[in-house]
């Protein structure tokens, strides 16, 4: 783990870039529920800075586990109570549980945007 704005270990990394307002996934995340605590804490550190948008880019993200899927899930619920970052999500459509998976967030947040390409 390098920052506080970076999440690496073997085999992921987990990443914001502030210039672009984005969070960036890649790898393989197949961790406890327990052990996405830092890239919670990592988003909730992105949020409290009060961007007006926000991208999350999954396309590098290969897999990621149930525990991993109800961490963005418990995500997008805390943005719809702040109700003031639009979120932007960018999935890779040769991902399956990124096409499975992802659409899902529109239950817990209507208004973000799923970008498949």
């Amino acid at each position: 783990m390098s920052s506080p704005l970076e999440i690496k270990d073997a085999g992921y990394r987990v990443w914001y870039d502030a210039a672009q307002q984005t969070v960036w996934f890649e790898g393989t995340l197949r961790l406890s529920t327990g052990e996405f605590a830092p890239i919670s804490g990592l988003l909730t550190t992105v949020i409290e800075a009060a961007p007006a948008a926000l991208t999350l880019d999954m396309r590098g993200l290969r897999f990621l586990n149930s525990s991993g899927i109800n961490m963005l899930y418990k995500f997008a619920i805390s943005l719809r109570k702040r109700g003031d970052i639009q979120l932007v999500v960018r999935a890779a459509k040769d991902i399956g549980w990124q096409t499975k998976s992802l659409p899902n967030l529109k239950r817990f947040l209507p208004r973000v945007e799923i970008e498949v390409g």
